[in-house]
């Protein structure tokens, strides 16, 4: 295994002009703690960057017992699975992203790469695979194609490892629910950072595919994504950062952490109108089906 230290250009991004850029204080502690389901400890979305290890004290001191830390390429995957091995408060997710798959198709490296992520996911403390999916934002009709490729040899990776399914979903929402009917979704699916709708939650639910909210359900104009988290039923609940992205309000436009948590999941309780400690407690125990437990053996396929 290589060090735990991230290579500098994986540590920070460009600096922002956004405002603000320091990273919020941290919230109340929750009474029943919870798990963020996706992260991207890898990524420093400030100029004053936070090494991973104190990200998750931060986490600690206020209830969130664990991440699950999600690569995106080849060299976020290795790294994630790398510190999963040895940080028990981490489970790791690998996959190429959609927006990654025709770079690597156009190289001439995919199948080269798929074959590694393949490998990767065999790793006792990876319990998903992910984020892996469609996105026809960023991606034109040159390169889904190898979308399509990439996310149907993630489906079938996930399968023969008996682990979750991690989707990114960016306006593509029929063309991947298609797809995970057409191949064969895993058993444990999830949409993560979910961006539909009523009707999108009411699909998943009908197929028994998880939902995971991000702190964009506190935005203001995100009625959508309140409409779906009232549809959608308790057991299929899972809540996420996405850090450093999406921090969830007051803190719009500042850098996200998993330590914020506590912020989403109060908005998430405040509009179903039901007990913060009981949700987090739904959650968490979703949570541990979906990824099983931060501290148990991996999940073994059937």
């Amino acid at each position: 295994m290589t060090s735990p230290e991230l290579p500098d250009h994986l540590r920070t991004r460009e600096p922002s002009d956004r405002g603000d850029q320091s990273y919020p204080p941290l919230p109340e502690a929750l009474v029943v703690p919870v798990y963020d389901n996706h992260t991207h400890l890898e990524i420093a979305d400030t100029a004053d960057p936070i090494d991973y290890r104190e990200h998750l004290d931060r986490a600690s001191a206020v209830g969130v017992r664990g991440v699950v830390q999600v690569g995106t390429d080849l060299e976020t995957s290795r790294w994630s699975a790398e510190q999963a091995a040895r940080e028990p408060r981490m489970l790791a997710a690998v996959a190429l992203h959609p927006n990654e798959a025709p770079e690597y198709a156009a190289a001439g490296g995919l199948d080269a790469a798929l074959a590694e992520i393949a490998e990767l996911a065999g790793w006792p403390r990876v319990r998903a695979v992910g984020e892996t999916g469609l996105d026809f934002y960023r991606t034109g009709e040159e390169g889904r194609a190898a979308q399509y490729r990439s996310f149907e040899a993630h489906i079938e990776i996930a399968k023969e490892n008996g682990i979750a399914l991690q989707i990114h979903d960016r306006d593509a929402h029929a063309e991947v629910i298609e797809t995970l009917k057409r191949v064969g979704a895993p058993e444990r699916t999830v949409f993560h950072c979910f961006s539909g709708d009523a009707e999108l939650a009411r699909i998943c639910t009908e197929n028994g595919w998880y939902m995971s909210f991000a702190g964009n359900v506190t935005f203001k104009n995100a009625h959508n994504l309140r409409e779906a988290l009232e549809t959608a039923p308790r057991a299929l609940l899972l809540v996420e950062t996405d850090a450093p992205y999406l921090t969830p309000m007051p803190y719009r436009g500042r850098p996200n952490a998993p330590y914020l948590i506590p912020h989403t999941l109060r908005a998430m309780a405040a509009h179903l109108g039901t007990d913060v400690s009981m949700l987090a407690a739904q959650i968490s125990s979703n949570t541990e089906l979906v990824y099983g437990r931060w501290e148990d053996e991996p999940v073994q396929a059937s």
